[in-house]
């Protein structure tokens, strides 16, 4: 069986859509996601890209993908890379694929002298989160993701920031 990982192209824009889909009804989150090629080709391959997305294959078939960006950590003074999304077609699952996407991120981070790789895990996903641990990951206890997105990161913009 031929198992490849490769970045992503123009070419797989539809592909990344439907993986991404695929994820989000995995999370129970299909309905967030309002994601199109077009934000894909911009983010992706546009002037300014700052993402990036591998695309896992068996046989030449997608089956998986990972997408990711770098972050800063002011204690470290160095980037890091920070892994938006993964994820493996559940007819895919228990093949090492999974443990394959992580391991070339990994390679990514030390290639490019990050400090840390680092990625989030919903707490009812006790699958993720005991495959994390056996990669040696650490599950933070103490942190909390914080988000302000639509209207309520419009409000947060028009708050008066000074008061005399």
């Amino acid at each position: 069986m031929t198992f490849t990982i490769q970045p992503a192209t123009r070419d797989d824009l539809s592909t990344i859509v439907e993986l991404i889909r695929a994820l989000a009804v995995y999370e129970k989150l299909e309905h967030l996601m309002i994601s199109t090629e077009s934000d894909f080709e911009r983010e992706l391959f546009g002037a300014q890209a700052r993402v990036e997305c591998v695309i896992a294959r068996e046989e030449g078939e997608p089956i998986g993908f990972a997408l990711f960006f770098h972050n800063f950590s002011t204690f470290l003074g160095r980037k890091g890379l920070y892994l938006e999304d993964l994820f493996v077609k559940p007819e895919h699952r228990g093949k090492g694929y999974g443990k394959a996407l992580l391991v070339h991120l990994a390679k990514i981070a030390v290639e490019r002298n990050c400090g840390r790789f680092e990625w989030s895990v919903l707490d009812w996903n006790e699958p993720s989160i005991k495959f994390y641990e056996a990669m040696g990951a650490t599950v933070l206890p103490d942190w909390r993701i914080v988000r302000a997105t639509g209207d309520r990161l419009q409000a947060l913009a028009e708050m008066s920031t000074v008061s005399s």
